[in-house]
């Protein structure tokens, strides 16, 4: 009836009961000796997982586990241990032992002695050896050190010693002061003085300060940083109107006022003026007209028969021209060259390379004769660098001057100097106006 019902629910069976080994009860069963075995991937994961659950499998691991708990144990496999650690002699129990009775302090030691139940949940009940730890045993800069001892044993052979070695005993050789904490006594002998007299030991430091800030304060100002003291520039912060400005001045001073103002316009008028003749036309010129401006833009586009010359006149000057060319060649004869084809002979070849080699030489004696001469100038070189010297002292004097005349004045915001400007747009205004 069971078989029946399960053959005629038409399920499949699980992969659990498929793999247990035991015979199913459907007609359809097969034995699990005579069942094919599955092929498939053993590098994969499902691979290991299915090797794991079929019965060698199983077989292998339940060894495995039963090794690594007998290693646990007894620190081995029970079948290769000696039959000493496996067995012992029973002897019976120690009557003397039993009944010897123990005083109330030996039992109170035994007990000190016997670890508590903490420490035994604690303790390791492994036999299996832990790991050696590799890098507790490394020392730290190991070859640096070693390299450090050498080194320290060389210069012991030598008869130095270590830098920190010769430190210590120069400090036992001198040792330092021990400073004296003030005790009462050195409080009790100090000298009385009034605190509020001008000329006690604290008011010291504040002599000279400012009298405001020695009111609200006692303290030391903040010490200023060094640039603040210097000026950035020259020119006094308040300009000063001179005294012939004033509402009621002096005829003296109003008159040194107006002979200022006079300089200051005549030197501008001098400036325009200067700027005038050099913008000014050559005397000789005229100025451009509307006329002379399109003869010059219409130059060269209009062809003009008067200065065509005829052909037969280029001719005959060519001609002329070619007759004169023999009598030159007569008259001066040009040294023939030899064709870039000619090839040259042996003895041409030794006569270059000599020439060459004697150029080279010439060249050597020549720099030897000038180098042994410049020994005979040291006393005209010696000048040389004096002159030399004493231009570059008055070139670092002049930018010096330079520097110190601009700082006064404002700062330019460009690299092009505007005078420079104006006077390259008024030279090409001026040409493009002859």
């Amino acid at each position: 009836m069971a078989a029946g019902s399960s053959g005629g629910s038409g399920r499949r069976a699980s992969k659990s009961e498929a793999d247990s080994g035991f015979l199913g009860l459907r007609p359809t069963s097969v034995d699990p000796a005579l069942r094919r075995r599955r092929r498939g991937p053993q590098n994969k994961k499902r691979g290991w997982r299915r090797l794991a659950q079929e019965p060698l499998g199983l077989e292998v691991d339940q060894f495995l586990e039963d090794v690594r708990l007998q290693e646990r144990t007894s620190g081995g496999l029970v079948s290769e241990a000696p039959d000493e650690e496996l067995f012992f002699v029973d002897t019976g129990p120690k009557r003397k032992e039993l009944n010897k009775k123990r005083t109330k302090g030996q039992r109170r030691s035994l007990l000190l002695k016997k670890p508590l139940r903490v420490d035994l949940l604690l303790e390791n009940t492994s036999k299996v050896p832990a790991p050696k730890d590799i890098l507790a045993h490394q020392v730290p800069n190991a070859k640096k050190l070693k390299r450090k001892e050498q080194l320290w044993e060389k210069l012991a052979k030598q008869g130095e010693l270590p830098r920190e070695v010769r430190r210590a005993q120069a400090r036992l050789r001198n040792p330092p002061a021990a400073r004296v904490k003030p005790g009462p006594q050195d409080t009790i002998e100090r000298p009385f003085y009034d605190l509020w007299a001008k000329d006690n030991p604290l008011e010291r430091p504040l002599a000279g300060q400012d009298p405001f800030f020695l009111e609200q304060t006692k303290k030391k100002g903040v010490k200023r940083p060094p640039h603040l003291h210097a000026k950035p520039s020259q020119v006094p912060a308040v300009e000063v109107t001179p005294a012939g400005a004033s509402y009621n001045p002096s005829f003296e001073d109003h008159q040194t006022l107006l002979w200022a103002a006079h300089e200051v316009e005549l030197q501008r008028q001098k400036e325009a003026e200067k700027l005038e003749r050099q913008l000014a036309l050559p005397p000789a010129e005229q100025a451009a007209t509307p006329e002379s401006a399109f003869q010059e833009l219409c130059q060269g586009l209009l062809e003009e028969s008067d200065g065509e010359e005829e052909p037969g006149e280029g001719q005959e000057e060519g001609a002329g021209a070619g007759g004169a060319e023999p009598g030159g060649a007569e008259a001066s004869p040009v040294p023939s060259r030899p064709a870039a084809s000619e090839k040259k002979t042996e003895q041409q070849r030794r006569r270059e390379k000599a020439a060459r080699t004697l150029r080279v030489q010439q060249a050597a004696v020549r720099a030897a004769r000038l180098r042994h001469q410049e020994l005979f100038r040291l006393r005209g070189i010696k000048v040389q660098v004096a002159r030399r010297l004493a231009e570059l002292a008055r070139r670092r004097e002049q930018r010096r001057a330079r520097r110190l005349a601009e700082a006064d004045r404002p700062r330019r915001l460009g690299r092009l100097n505007p005078r420079a400007t104006f006077s390259v747009t008024g030279s090409r205004a001026s040409r493009r106006g002859t």
